[in-house]
């Protein structure tokens, strides 16, 4: 690749170290150094520790858990940048906090993920990367240039790999949101689609109710951007069980897992989990490492660096693509 090493510069939060050195790596060039701080009474502080003046400078951190203190973290770093006169600024968000508070459900409620789009802006960002947003719409809340990545190419990429060992195959939407993009994946891998009518009856019980076509004896693939607390995709996968289905693999983007998600996997008759590293593991994935497939979306964070750097198309990157939900 033909890169500036002196006009890029890619930084990592902590929340983004693993990946942005996998991005690094990729494009082969060094790392932005920088260090974040903690000073006693919890404040966060950011160092950039390099020239910056008159850079493109893209910041990779995924605003997952701890949400708030990620979120803060990203926004200090752009001001930090802004303020030592780097040319432009990206925020490089892997996993997107927040995102699933889009809209207004009920009366008196925010719309949480319009107020950190507004922060974000703030804080003096020129862009956003983002991947596999909950709620494509996202993009707009911005008034900024938002590149909106999927990481279905890297999930198919995996599957057709090991096709002949999937058989009759069927992928299940968990939910009819996801119905696009579950279409999508069906076509890429010939294999026949099936939906899930979800009802949630609290923000941590969701009941599956209906099944909308056949997986009798049939392997059952199941997409969706992220899990969560595993409610939804568990309830599924026993659904599709009792409809006779021989074998039940999930897939998502950003590997949420957290409440009970754990132990939930754990007792449900699903036999394998393709994520990606979107969200940092550290070991936090151990009690699923038996049936856990990881796979890194840095190379393909790397492209969009490249190509957003060198003023060439992103969307160009997807002719392959599966979509977006909604």
């Amino acid at each position: 690749m033909n890169i500036d090493h002196d006009h890029l510069k890619i930084f990592g939060g902590r929340a983004g170290r693993e990946l942005a050195s996998e991005v690094c790596a990729h494009l082969d060039i060094s790392e932005g150094t920088a260090q974040t701080d903690l000073f006693p009474d919890g404040e966060l502080i950011v160092r950039v520790e390099e020239d910056v003046r008159g850079r493109d400078c893209f910041v990779i951190q995924s605003t997952s858990d701890p949400v708030n203190a990620n979120l803060m973290e990203l926004l200090i770093y752009i001001d930090c940048l802004r303020r030592a006169s780097a040319k432009r600024i990206t925020a490089v968000i892997p996993y997107f906090g927040y995102a699933r508070q889009d809209r207004k459900d009920t009366g008196r409620t925010p719309i949480t993920a319009k107020l950190v789009a507004n922060l974000f802006v703030a804080a003096g960002v020129d862009r956003v990367l983002c991947m596999d947003l909950h709620a494509a719409q996202i993009q707009g809340f911005f008034d900024i240039p938002v590149d909106h990545l999927t990481a279905s190419m890297v999930l198919v990429n995996y599957f057709e790999g090991i096709r002949s060992d999937l058989g009759d195959l069927t992928i299940v939407s968990p939910d009819v949101g996801n119905v696009k993009v579950a279409n999508a994946y069906a076509s890429a891998l010939n294999a026949e689609l099936a939906i899930i009518d979800k009802r949630r009856e609290s923000g941590e019980t969701v009941a599956s109710k209906n099944l909308i076509g056949k997986v009798k004896g049939k392997t059952v693939l199941m997409v969706d951007d992220l899990i969560s607390t595993a409610g939804t995709i568990c309830e599924a996968a026993k659904l599709v069980m009792d409809e006779g289905a021989d074998r039940v693999i999930a897939a998502a983007t950003h590997p949420v897992l957290c409440g009970m998600a754990m132990d939930r996997i754990k007792n449900s008759p699903i036999e394998q989990i393709v994520v990606t590293d979107s969200i940092p593991d550290r070991g936090r994935l151990e009690p699923l490492r038996d049936r856990l497939v990881e796979l890194s979306v840095g190379p393909l964070l790397g492209e969009a660096i490249y190509r957003i750097h060198h003023d060439m198309s992103i969307s160009a990157l997807f002719q392959r693509g599966t979509g977006v939900k909604r």
